[in-house]
């Protein structure tokens, strides 16, 4: 059962992508075509080209966002991985710390 949750979560995640990578797509040819068409003095041809090329520049500038975003996002799982994991030794240590206090309190309670 737990793994077809698991592949049904990275099914999910695949349509998702394919999803975003589209809208990306689209949004970088809508932004390119409206570029264009700003600069009037251009042929058709031309205005293509160049409707062409920023929608080019800009889904390469997304794919570096995303992969920078994802690299940082790596690095905050790693470090905070690790201050939970020192935090967890040192609640682990205070606790067995306090035990041993009591259990010692309690032993002088006890014998007197």
């Amino acid at each position: 059962m737990n793994e077809r949750r698991e592949e049904a979560a990275a099914g999910l995640a695949r349509i998702e992508g394919y999803l975003m990578s589209q809208a990306a797509l689209r949004e970088a040819r809508e932004h390119g075509e409206a570029f264009a068409r700003a600069l009037t003095w251009l042929g058709a041809g031309e205005q293509e080209e160049i409707s062409r090329r920023f929608a080019e520049h800009h889904l390469d500038l997304h794919k570096k966002t995303l992969a920078a975003t994802v690299f940082r996002a790596a690095e905050l799982r790693a470090e905070y991985a690790h201050r939970y994991a020192r935090l967890r030794r040192r609640v682990i240590g205070l606790a067995l710390a306090a035990f041993g206090l009591c259990s010692l309190v309690l032993l002088l309670v006890t014998r007197r």
